[in-house]
């Protein structure tokens, strides 16, 4: 039960931390490019504990799990041409409700009511405390006698008023802190304290395991196993997982610099999988300041390329034996807490490069999704539908959420079949 506890804490601590880090990249860009950021909140939306700033509201809600930033101006498709004659006659009146709206200007309440809402998020108008309907305008009376020049102002403070490359870029920058986050955390402890770094020759650390029975010891290099050449022991790793319990592989490899082959009989990892048995040989090495920077760089291409193997289906399952869902990373978590700052702080580095790869990715609704939707409209010459815009981030979403529930059934199988 405390293991468990502590699991629920270090994650919601852990995913808070990385979310309040990407958040923060999109926050920052807003500001910059002179957005209305209406809220900077930690958790899902719903019933929160509020601060409020000048320009912006921050807090924590009652389900402290992910967050966002709600930026004025971001809601998909064309813009409503209703917007202007509804600003002007709002600000010619000084106030009115959607129902006013509706008759003076001849259109659905549905629709002026999401007129007027849409004209709340810019920041054009502000609601009436007590009345969910009736706004007033921020602009005087006199702004009425030219709608074009009014609805322009109220859209400058908007996201829908910043050229392509400011959206990119907007849109990147969450990603930008996650990997910049990693970057330097990588680089301090790296140039600080040192890492292990691999030999290129196995570790046979158990006189019983499948590596040991079929003659490998420790000082060996493996440079093929079964028809897959090994250049580092991630490769090993990669090409055992590709194989079952009790499947007889051929490994191949040198010992002093003599080559060989013997065959093994796989065993069993705690997680169920086939089991080589061997470690990489590591030596205690401590890098300068350009060479940590270098190894961190490394690092995002290392992560890269083992998300590109959820797409492939050649490779999806030993993807997936090799990934963790937010239940897997929360335990994961917990654990490093319990070893120290250093393990830990790498830790939030590892999840805060993966969350940036992730978000980077071309699928809606995440940034990289949003970043191609931009893309093609400005080839288009015009937005999508809302209706089309809607259905990519629907069917985005349906990807992603199929794959995080696979992730996480195969983290509670995981943890209920090995303690």
């Amino acid at each position: 039960m405390a293991e468990g506890l502590a699991a629920v804490f270090w994650g919601i601590i852990t995913f808070s931390l990385l979310v309040v880090i990407h958040e923060g990249g999109h926050f920052v860009a807003a500001r910059l490019f002179g957005v209305k950021v209406h809220e900077f909140m930690v958790g899902l939306p719903g019933p929160a504990l509020r601060i409020r700033g000048k320009k912006t509201t921050y807090g924590v809600t009652a389900v402290p799990l992910g967050g966002y930033v709600r930026i004025a101006g971001m809601e998909p498709g064309p813009e409503d041409p209703l917007l202007g004659p509804a600003l002007a006659l709002v600000t010619r009146l000084g106030q009115a409700d959607s129902m006013m709206i509706s008759q003076e200007l001849g259109i659905d309440p549905k629709d002026a009511d999401r007129v007027m809402l849409t004209l709340a998020d810019w920041d054009a108008l502000e609601a009436i405390d007590g009345d969910d309907y009736s706004y007033r305008s921020r602009f005087a009376p006199v702004d009425a006698d030219d709608p074009i020049a009014l609805l322009d102002r109220a859209r400058s403070v908007t996201y829908r008023a910043l050229p392509t490359w400011k959206r990119v870029a907007m849109l990147s920058a969450g990603v930008a802190f996650n990997l910049a986050t990693a970057i330097l955390v990588f680089t301090v402890v790296l140039s600080t304290f040192g890492y292990l770094k691999e030999t290129g020759r196995i570790e046979v650390p158990s006189t019983d395991s499948a590596a040991a029975v079929a003659g490998l010891v420790t000082g060996d290099h493996i440079i093929r196993i079964g028809d897959k050449d090994i250049t580092e022991f991630s490769q090993i790793v990669t090409a055992i997982s590709a194989h079952k319990p009790g499947d007889r592989v051929p490994v191949t490899f040198e010992r002093n610099a003599v080559r060989r082959t013997v065959t093994a009989v796989l065993g069993t990892n705690p997680k169920g999988g086939a089991l080589l048995g061997v470690t990489s040989q590591v030596v205690a090495t401590k890098p300068s300041v350009l060479q940590a920077i270098a190894l961190s760089f490394s690092y995002i291409g290392m992560v890269f390329v083992a998300i590109a193997g959820f797409f492939n289906p050649e490779t999806f399952r030993v993807s997936v034996s090799q990934s963790s869902s937010v239940i897997g990373a929360s335990v994961i978590a917990a654990d490093a807490a319990r070893e120290g700052a250093l393990s830990y702080a790498g830790l939030v580095a590892v999840l805060s490069l993966s969350l940036g790869v992730i978000n980077i990715l071309p699928i809606p609704p995440l940034d990289g999704g949003k970043i191609a939707v931009e893309l093609v409209e400005r080839l288009r010459g015009k937005p999508f539908s809302r209706r089309v815009s809607l259905s990519f981030s629907a069917v985005g979403a349906m990807l992603l959420f199929s794959l995080i529930g696979y992730l996480m059934y195969a983290d509670i199988v995981r943890l209920t079949m090995h303690g």
